[in-house]
């Protein structure tokens, strides 16, 4: 049985995420795949994603994997990435198309007239390090609060239910980056290219049985 699958409907980064599970989980079976029965079949399943969230959604129904997503964020270990966080909640003004609806809530953008405390422009999409926030969780295990980690988004999750939320940073106005329930974890930022941190994070989920 594959320890961890890493969901392929090609969108997103996956070798650098298939790269870093494999520096922290060295004797791990971790494959990259777009075979639903692959990912049936995983112990652990990692859903990543990049790019504009219409195009995922399509990219996904059209592999014939929506099921296996749907599946396996109902019973393993669950953690979804950048757009593989968006597209568990409801809906998404992005395109305005539907999501997944493993989650309630809504995916909106940044304002265009963001300023910091010093009145200078904030640019969207938000792209670099940020602080982090975070609740108490098992994947927040020996990571410092307010650690920084490294976002690319111009879109963020508003949760229906406020207990879900699990971070949250802030450009300028706090918003939600991570979210949790049962046996699913997700963030909006690329663990796997936030160095010390990201690593940490992907390690606590290979290690995780909740």
């Amino acid at each position: 049985m594959v320890d961890v699958a890493v969901v392929d409907y090609g969108m997103g980064n996956l070798r650098s995420v298939e790269q870093a599970l494999r520096k922290i989980a060295p004797k791990a079976e971790i494959v990259v795949s777009d075979d639903a029965r692959v990912i049936a079949r995983a112990r652990r399943v990692v859903f990543p994603g990049q790019g504009a969230m219409p195009d995922c959604m399509r990219e996904l129904e059209s592999r014939g994997l929506r099921d296996a997503v749907l599946e396996a964020a109902r019973d393993k270990p669950f953690l979804g990435i950048c757009i593989g966080l968006q597209m568990l909640f409801e809906h998404s003004t992005e395109g305005n198309v539907a999501g997944l609806c493993i989650l309630r809530g809504e995916v909106v953008r940044f304002a265009n007239n963001l300023c910091d405390a010093q009145g200078n422009r904030l640019k969207v999409p938000h792209m670099g390090w940020n602080r982090v926030h975070h609740g108490n969780h098992a994947l927040w295990d020996g990571i410092a609060q307010d650690d920084r980690f490294y976002f690319v988004h111009s879109y963020y999750v508003q949760p229906q239910d406020p207990s879900l939320v699990q971070g949250t940073s802030d450009y300028p106005q706090p918003f939600v980056c991570a979210v949790a329930q049962d046996n699913l974890f997700a963030v909006q930022f690329h663990p796997e290219k936030s160095q010390t941190a990201g690593l940490k994070l992907l390690q606590n989920f290979v290690q995780w049985n909740p």
